[in-house]
């Protein structure tokens, strides 16, 4: 056991924990504690090793593969000849295997900080003891490093939840972790879960040649988007996917084409290769939190108030291990917020997750921000809803689309925009003006939708065209454009004229 070494921060977690380290706090003696996830290649966190950035390259190509397949129906002949799994992958990780080194690299060989790669535990207030279990740092594998901090923070993120049924059958199984290193694509897979990792990993197998067989508990999959969106997601699923619903696995065991599952309904499905998709737990367990006086949710996150403090004096949380949100962009928020905290703690930040927006980057993709038309409704509003087809625009009619949709949420009585919801071809982009909207609101509140929509231009005749109409389609109170019958000039003395809404 080694001296403590004492720092003016530690942060355990080299993810969006390691942006912490900005400019501003690049002078103090900082440690950075990661014990990896997934592979090796390990520093750097779940969304560039094992999350985001890998899933949605393995993403596009399988839009490539799926663009292929469908370009007959627009006149053009063209044959998907082959898929080269390992050359996709290689492609993959050549890139971003050498991010990962170089940021450990980097954190071990900067003046002002120190990488312990391996795993740490609260040994006493703001001191933890390290368990060195991957090579690259500067100590030796197997030993025990002590450190101390002035400032703590905990960004261990989280990692994929495992059902008893499946941990305890003894059958090999990957998860998001994991599946994306296969050597080989299986000729078939069986994904049990029904949220994004599942959707999104089901539409990558299955663009790829993959027969996919998709598991779920709940009655729709991606259940807590809003209603019309999740079934119409339902709906497309099963013409490509064989989707399981309100299906419940009893038994995993050996069989068929690889592994079997045993469903409550008497049923059984086989495949290849078994993906675990039931969602992520925070990694909070076994890091002795209790030792160091850091109180841990009923959920397993741990509690933080709305700077990002935890329960122990100087010890701070963001990140999946603490936040409502799993999602790498509100990581980055909290991460900026505890960032200023450390460096001004008598004008503290709050952080602020009014409007979290979310995307699905599967086939079709999924975008979200703000009230669903029933939580709407749930907090007493006065709601109205308008749901535009791509295909009524003109851009969505070149696409030939049939099945896309954008569907606004408002207030009758104020005209406000209280959620938007997309589902189809680049719906994280379409949604972008909604979340702009809501997040930049004045003193008097976010934009009516009429405003939105009116109070600038739209380009003709982009895609975007169909949040507009959705925009303009809401029943709600007239909109007033105070610059009607204006003239620049100055030679029109007349009053400017007020003008109904336009549909």
């Amino acid at each position: 056991m080694s001296d403590t070494t004492h720092y003016d921060l530690v942060i355990i977690g080299s993810g969006s924990g390691n942006a912490l380290v900005t400019p501003d706090l690049e002078s103090r003696r900082t440690a950075v504690i990661d014990r990896g996830s997934g592979s090796e290649h390990a520093f750097g966190g779940t969304c560039l090793n094992v999350g985001c950035i890998p899933t949605k390259m393995f993403v596009y190509a399988a839009e490539v593969a799926h663009t292929v397949r469908d370009a007959g129906r627009f006149g053009i002949d063209a044959t998907l000849e082959g898929v080269r799994w390992r050359d996709i992958r290689d492609r993959i990780f050549g890139r971003i295997d050498p991010i990962s080194e170089g940021g450990r690299d980097y954190r071990r060989d900067a003046d002002h900080t120190e990488a312990y790669l391996g795993h740490g535990r609260f040994v006493g207030e703001r001191e933890l003891e390290v368990e060195i279990t991957l090579p690259g740092g500067r100590h030796e594998v197997g030993s025990r490093q002590r450190v101390s901090g002035d400032q703590v923070v905990i960004a261990t993120g989280a990692r994929p939840r495992v059902p008893d049924v499946v941990a305890r059958s003894g059958v090999p199984f990957h998860t998001s972790d994991t599946v994306m290193r296969i050597d080989e694509l299986p000729a078939s897979i069986v994904v049990v879960g029904g949220g994004v990792v599942a959707a999104e990993f089901a539409h990558v197998f299955s663009a790829l040649g993959v027969r996919v067989t998709v598991v779920t508990r709940t009655e729709r999959l991606l259940r807590v988007l809003d209603a019309e969106l999740s079934q119409a997601f339902t709906d497309l699923a099963r013409e490509k996917w064989d989707v399981h619903t309100d299906a419940e696995p009893v038994a995993v065991r050996g069989g068929g084409d690889g592994v079997r599952l045993d469903l409550a309904d008497g049923t059984s499905v086989t495949g290849e290769l078994l993906l675990v998709a039931t969602g992520r737990r925070p990694n909070s367990d076994d890091l002795g939190l209790d030792v160091g006086g850091v109180r841990v949710r009923e959920d397993g996150r741990v509690e933080v108030d709305e700077h990002g403090r935890t329960s122990a004096a100087g010890v701070w949380a963001l990140g999946d291990v603490s936040s409502p949100h799993q999602l790498k962009h509100v990581a980055n928020h909290e991460a900026r917020v505890v960032a200023h905290n450390l460096l001004h703690p008598g004008s503290l930040m709050s952080f602020d997750h009014r409007h979290v927006p979310a995307a699905v980057f599967s086939d079709p993709q999924v975008a979200t921000v703000g009230l669903t038309e029933q939580q709407a409704r749930d907090e007493g509003y006065d709601v109205t809803v308008k749901t535009q087809r791509y295909g009524d625009v003109a851009y969505g009619w070149a696409m030939e689309d049939t099945t896309s949709l954008f569907k606004v949420v408002g207030d009758r009585r104020t005209g406000q925009v209280l959620g938007a919801h997309a589902i189809g071809p680049h719906s994280s982009s379409l949604i972008q003006p909604v979340i702009q909207a809501l997040s930049l609101a004045g003193p008097a509140g976010p934009p009516t939708a009429h405003e939105l929509a009116r109070g600038q231009y739209w380009i003709h005749p982009a895609l975007s065209e169909v949040l507009e109409n959705a925009l303009l389609g809401l029943d709600v109170a007239p909109y007033e454009d105070v610059t009607a019958g204006y003239d620049p000039s100055g030679e029109d003395e007349q009053q400017p004229e007020t003008v109904g809404s336009a549909t």
